[in-house]
């Protein structure tokens, strides 16, 4: 006999919203569901496949940096995912 659980929440159950928008840190875009997107991303992947990933969105912040009239919150997302990524490297 199988017990069914009662006390999970959907992964499509909201998120309540933060008060302050942090673009950088946490978008709001990215935490709707119960997981954080980055997370997910993760878990769908391998460890070489996610190093990848962070690796490539270093290099996507830090090279558009200047075109997008946002500069310093891209070079803030590029730190981040290079922070990330020293992270998941030495782990």
């Amino acid at each position: 006999m199988s017990e069914e659980v009662t006390d999970r929440v959907p992964v499509t159950a909201p998120v309540v919203e933060k008060t302050e928008e942090d673009p950088v840190n946490s978008p709001a875009h990215y935490n709707k569901l119960d997981i954080e997107a980055i997370d997910l991303i993760e878990f769908s992947m391998t460890r070489d496949e996610f190093l990848g990933y962070l690796k490539g969105n270093v290099l996507k912040y830090i090279i558009r940096y200047k075109h997008k009239g946002k500069a310093k919150e891209d070079l803030g997302k590029g730190e981040w995912y290079l922070k990330r990524l020293k992270e998941k490297f030495n782990g």
